[in-house]
């Protein structure tokens, strides 16, 4: 098959734009990752930090390594993990309002640690909270393909999730409800709202495992995302086994994004704005926007979890709270526009 030239210097154009955009972005996230070790309420000069000797040094190098440190590897890989499987969602699905809490999977994730705090049992063992997190992801992809079917068709698939979606949403007001203590209750409500404070290597060794090798399964389906973008009966003539991308795109949002809510608690939006800011930078190439997608999203986790940490009142803002804030705005905006282009 000839291409035009003009299609070829489209394409071009658009390759090297991704480069460029990728670059620029792989820059941004190692600032911010530096930023993130760096500010907090007992700010750290890196020069002092290296010239600091005795107790004073010890307790530096504590906050460093086992308080930021953490907590900016989970932000960097829950924002990676957040942002591609929106960008792959929205592939599959051609759905552009679709992200990972579409399908059910964080709603199942938070159900599966809420249920770990309903019964008293996050104080027992400290890893015991994501597993209860992990357990549900895992729970909800079985129930997902046991609704939808194997050789589901995309709708059945969005209503299935949807489903679960409101299952999941149930069971944990319903826990909420009949919380044994207000103490429970109040510790479900703070969890819900997503936070990476207070987290310690041992979240970062139990999740990401799992984050990396659902991002890993994520990005092997970009080629058969781009040919997927022309149609399904135009995929199917390249070769594209429609089911096995169903289960290798919806496997890995389960892996990537179970594994982030169950150390994070509910952080939503991100999976839904990042794809969007990027798409048209890399000329509407899934393939593009996957890796890019995983680079945007880790640095909009990285920015808002500086901004909690600033002193704007006597508690700390939570997670959740701040990419609610500028997701749902862009939210409204993203279905102003898609209503215009409609008529």
């Amino acid at each position: 098959m000839t291409v035009s030239p003009d299609i070829s210097a489209s394409l071009a154009r658009a390759g090297r734009s991704a480069w460029h955009v990728g670059l620029g972005l792989v820059l941004l996230v190692v600032i911010l990752f530096a930023a993130s070790l760096l500010i907090g309420r007992a700010p750290l000069a890196l020069l002092e930090l290296l010239s600091m000797g005795g107790e004073e040094a010890a307790i530096a190098r504590s906050i460093l390594l086992d308080i930021r440190l953490p907590r900016a590897l989970l932000g960097l890989l829950v924002g990676a993990a957040l942002g591609l499987s929106g960008a792959a969602l929205q592939g599959l699905l051609r759905n552009p309002l679709a992200e990972p809490g579409l399908l059910g999977i964080s709603a199942s994730a938070a159900l599966g640690a809420v249920t770990v705090f309903y019964f008293g049992l996050a104080g027992s063992l400290s890893l015991i909270l994501p597993l209860g997190g992990l357990i549900g992801a895992a729970l909800s992809v079985l129930l997902l393909y046991a609704l939808a079917g194997r050789d589901a068709s995309v709708l059945t698939l969005i209503l299935a999730g949807v489903a679960l979606n409101s299952l999941a949403g149930a069971l944990t007001a319903l826990a909420l409800n009949l919380a044994p203590s207000p103490y429970a209750a109040l510790e479900i409500v703070y969890w819900l709202l997503g936070s990476l404070a207070d987290r310690s290597m041992r979240e970062v060794w139990l999740a990401a495992p799992f984050m990396l090798a659902g991002m890993v399964l994520l990005l092997a389906s970009g080629g058969s995302l781009a040919a997927l973008s022309l149609g399904e009966d135009t995929a199917r003539s390249l070769g594209v086994r429609l089911g096995r991308l169903r289960l290798l795109v919806i496997g890995g949002t389960a892996l990537a994004v179970g594994a982030a809510v169950s150390v994070s608690g509910a952080i939503g939006f991100v999976g839904l704005v990042v794809p969007h800011l990027l798409r048209p930078l890399v000329g509407y190439d899934p393939a593009r926007l996957l890796p890019l997608s995983a680079l945007g999203g880790a640095a909009l986790v990285l920015a808002a979890d500086i901004a909690v940490r600033l002193p704007v009142g006597a508690m700390e803002l939570k997670l959740g709270v701040v990419t609610a804030l500028v997701g749902a705005p862009f939210f409204l905006h993203l279905l102003y526009t898609t209503r215009r282009q409609m008529r």
